[in-house]
């Protein structure tokens, strides 16, 4: 038995359907960055509320609604559900990557209001990668059922490390492709303005604004080695995957104001998410049992994937707020 679904109902998504949705999608963007940020600004945090809020709707009633019509017959409850899932575990995984987003920020110290053109811009190559990546590892699958389980051990292996892990610093001056522009471009000390370039000595000079950017996208990429295996473990249909990935990469921009004043306080929420990463290595992995009990058969159950994934995540959310925080003790008091 492989761990291609074989219980799940085959999806046929027409050509025009994908090319409709990628059209979309762009005509969203655009709207984003030439209506509605055109002028550099500052994102108020009830603003984000509404874009995160919206962001939330469209992906359920695209999974409701939308989709049904677009697939036509061939969409069941059962491609709602695995939407759902992939959607809701590619939202939690990019709870991290939102931190070590505003440590990057943190580091270049870019002013609030030239934070969204950054996130735009990174998200739209966030979004091209991810495409690439899927589609690779959706043909890789279809060729290669066994690359499943080296998926569902890396999946695992990441887990347990992130289970353990410490709180990782980030530090620019460390990064292969960071110190490889720095070499090959000149790259200029201030700001200018909203701009990626800049003229330095008569010459054409990156800005730590572009540099800040090429950070951004480098850490979407090590994010994506992650969070790519661990929706395949959810589902190998291409359409949901890519959709499912489109939908939480474009709420991250307004989740990120939200989330930045607050994710601090979510301590608990890494290792909620580690064990996520630790599930769905172990449901990809436990169909080489043959003999396992029914209870096991997470590839035909996908109500009780979505319900551990939110226990999951839902009880680390609470634990964060529940016990509190211990603060260090001043210098001298015992």
């Amino acid at each position: 038995m492989t761990l291609a679904a074989a219980t799940d109902p085959a999806l046929t998504v027409h050509p025009l359907i994908w090319l409709g949705f990628l059209g979309a999608v762009l005509v969203f963007l655009a709207l984003d960055l030439g209506v509605f940020h055109r002028k550099p600004r500052a994102v108020a945090f009830g603003e984000a509320l509404l874009w995160t809020s919206l962001w939330f709707s469209l992906a359920m009633a695209f999974a409701f609604w939308l989709a049904p019509v677009m697939v036509g017959q061939g969409w069941q409850a059962a491609h709602t559900k695995l939407f759902i899932t992939g959607y809701v575990v590619e939202l939690s995984l990019s709870m991290d990557n939102v931190f070590v987003i505003a440590l990057i920020f943190t580091y270049f110290r870019v002013p609030l209001e030239y934070q969204h053109r950054v996130l735009f811009w990174g998200i739209l190559g966030a979004l091209m990668m991810r495409g690439v990546m899927i589609l690779a590892g959706a043909e890789l699958i279809e060729s290669f059922h066994w690359i499943m389980y080296l998926f569902g051990a890396f999946l695992l292996f990441t887990g347990v490390k992130m289970l353990f892990a410490g709180d990782e610093e980030v530090e620019p001056e460390k990064n292969i492709i960071v110190r490889l522009a720095r070499r090959v471009y000149p790259v200029a000390n201030e700001y200018d303005g909203q701009r990626f370039f800049t003229r330095l000595n008569g010459h054409r000079a990156l800005t730590p604004l572009a540099l800040c950017l090429i950070m951004v996208e480098t850490t979407d990429l090590i994010f994506a080695v992650d969070s790519i295996p661990a929706i395949f473990g959810i589902t190998k249909e291409a359409f949901i995957v890519f959709t499912s990935n489109v939908f939480a990469i474009l709420g991250l921009r307004s989740l990120y104001f939200v989330l930045v004043g607050l994710l601090r306080h979510f301590r608990y929420l890494k290792y909620g998410m580690a064990l996520v990463l630790v599930f769905i290595g172990f449901k990809m992995l436990v169909v080489l049992w043959e003999n396992r009990p029914a209870w096991l058969n997470f590839e035909s159950n996908h109500d009780a994937v979505l319900g551990v994934i939110g226990a999951i995540l839902g009880l680390s959310i609470v634990a964060s707020l529940l016990v509190p925080k211990k603060e260090p003790k001043p210098t001298g008091e015992l």
